[in-house]
């Protein structure tokens, strides 16, 4: 599950970045990011159904979500840079910046998991529960509205602006989540 996940979601990456831009292609890229995100959440649905999976097909999941996080906004980047008519190169920041803001995440989100777990704490569960509001709220930074973004990746002005809002958002959440995971780690 997880080398098909990765297939879908490579294949996309490379188009984003060798493949001029237009409406085809976004959608096509949005469809593989989509069928790349749902094997990869299948993949511990059936390690589970199995009986449980292994530390070595966590590993192997957490390696692929790593690159993807870092690789699907520096593919954006070349794309960019490579196929829309930017009045400045600034704009070419944005995608790094995403690219930056998601790796931090996933990595504080792995340490957090992985400091609680040799502490012997169980896994950490969100303080104050689930709500609509809160989930509303975190849209923007969820894989799935980033993988949808690629539908307007034939819309060069109008993308830039969706991607552009997305990466604030994610930015956003990074710098709010991190004093409140080294608060919870200090208490560790």
């Amino acid at each position: 599950m997880s080398a098909i996940s990765a297939t879908f979601t490579v294949v996309a990456i490379v188009l984003l970045a060798a493949v001029p831009a237009s409406v085809w292609i976004g959608i096509v890229v949005w469809i593989l990011l989509a069928l790349g995100y749902a094997f990869d959440s299948a993949d511990g649905q059936v390690a589970r159904l199995r009986g449980g999976g292994s530390v070595a097909g966590e590993w192997l999941d957490h390696v692929i979500d790593a690159f993807k996080a870092v690789a699907l906004p520096l593919a954006a980047a070349v794309g960019w840079y490579r196929f829309f008519p930017l009045n400045s190169e600034a704009w070419l920041l944005v995608p790094l910046l995403l690219a930056v803001a998601t790796t931090v995440e996933f990595f504080g989100m792995i340490l957090n998991d992985l400091l609680r777990a040799r502490q012997g704490v169980p896994q950490a569960t969100e303080q104050g529960g689930s709500s609509m509001r809160r989930s509303l709220m975190g849209l923007p930074t969820d894989y799935g509205v980033v993988c949808f973004s690629f539908v307007f990746w034939g819309f060069p002005a109008v993308f830039v602006g969706i991607y552009s809002l997305l990466t604030l958002a994610e930015v956003l959440y990074v710098a709010l989540a991190l004093p409140i995971w080294f608060r919870r780690m200090k208490t560790l």
